[in-house]
């Protein structure tokens, strides 16, 4: 099978440090085409990370018929834009977390790329990784008997003003940088949904985006799942469950990395263990996985777009519910 040719949206950092060297390694996807708004900056970038193609605009990117599928690493608020246009190109679409600043965004580019015939998925990149699918196996043939409770911690330390996830006018803030993690993966292991929220935010006072935020979800019948997120703390990121036969807890949980063995360590009555999976990069194997639904014509993402929606409901909820100081209800879309 021939690789499938890859346009990136934005010269983004975050594609060259986690993404372009692993890339390098995969059979179903070649780093084509790069645009920016500076063709300058284009044409760097393409030199630095192998594209073929640099383009000085998005738009340019878009009506490329060469381009088989496309990434979208752009700001928060550019998301439900460029997503649209790139399916009115008739271009498969790959898009950062979150999909829109909301749930209406989420469904809405859904809908819209569903109307297009054009496959969508959000970059969640952790579902990918071998430790997670282990743990959801661990978690589903009933080891550690009914999960009751999870939690979750996800931190990082950044002031600068300058850095998009400090710029609430596109979109910045913990909630959606990091806290759709914490809420994913609530959800991945529970295997449902919430059904209301309760959250607790701070906002910083010069970028008024959300730097610190605590919250519990309630999944019925006395399930629930805490977390703690923030933008302006010590590093650190965990994730633990635990059922009425037992617990696992994920030892680096999203930002995993690709040159050591994934690490879960699962207690129950019969042992405590730590569980190794094989060494793998997630971001190769959700493209590749990516990829491979374009190529073979898949009419749902690995990770279903209703996922997305999903997820980004619970997210709404949060911030009602950090605004109204109450439980807030999930709706459902």
């Amino acid at each position: 099978m021939d690789k499938l040719r890859m346009g990136v949206l934005g010269t983004s950092e975050h594609y060259s440090l986690r993404i372009a060297t692993p890339l390098g390694a995969s059979l179903m996807v070649e780093a084509y085409g790069i645009a920016s708004r500076s063709p300058d900056k284009a044409k760097k970038y393409a030199a630095d990370w192998g594209f073929s193609r640099a383009y000085a605009s998005y738009e340019e990117l878009l009506a490329d018929k060469n381009i088989d599928f496309v990434y979208c690493p752009l700001p928060n608020h550019l998301h439900l834009a460029y997503i649209k246009k790139a399916a009115d190109a008739g271009k498969p679409i790959l898009c950062e977390k979150p999909l829109g600043l909301n749930a209406k965004e989420a469904a809405e580019a859904a809908e819209y790329c569903g109307q297009k015939g054009v496959l969508l998925m959000e970059a969640f990149m952790y579902r990918f990784h071998p430790q997670w699918i282990r743990a959801r196996e661990i978690v589903k043939c009933g080891e550690l008997g009914r999960i009751m409770a999870t939690s979750g911690i996800f931190s990082y330390d950044l002031k600068d003003a300058s850095n998009i996830r400090n710029i609430a006018e596109a979109g910045g803030g913990g909630m959606l940088d990091i806290g759709c993690y914490t809420v994913s993966t609530a959800r991945f292991l529970m295997g449902a949904e919430p059904e209301r929220v309760v959250c607790t935010l701070k906002r910083d006072t010069s970028f008024n985006t959300d730097i610190y935020a605590s919250a519990i979800l309630d999944f019925g019948d006395g399930r629930t799942s805490t977390f703690v997120i923030s933008t302006q703390l010590y590093p650190w990121q965990r994730v633990r469950a635990v059922g009425t036969g037992g617990t696992l807890a994920v030892e680096v949980p999203f930002n995993m990395f690709g040159d050591v063995p994934g690490r879960l360590h699962v207690s129950t009555g019969v042992a405590d263990r730590i569980v190794e999976t094989e060494i793998a990069d997630q971001y190769l194997l959700e493209f590749d996985a990516f990829a491979r639904a374009v190529a073979e014509g898949a009419k749902e993402a690995p990770t279903p777009v209703s996922d997305a929606v999903a997820n980004m409901a619970a997210l709404d909820a949060l911030f009602a519910s950090a605004a109204s100081g109450q439980w807030e209800k999930v709706i459902r879309y």
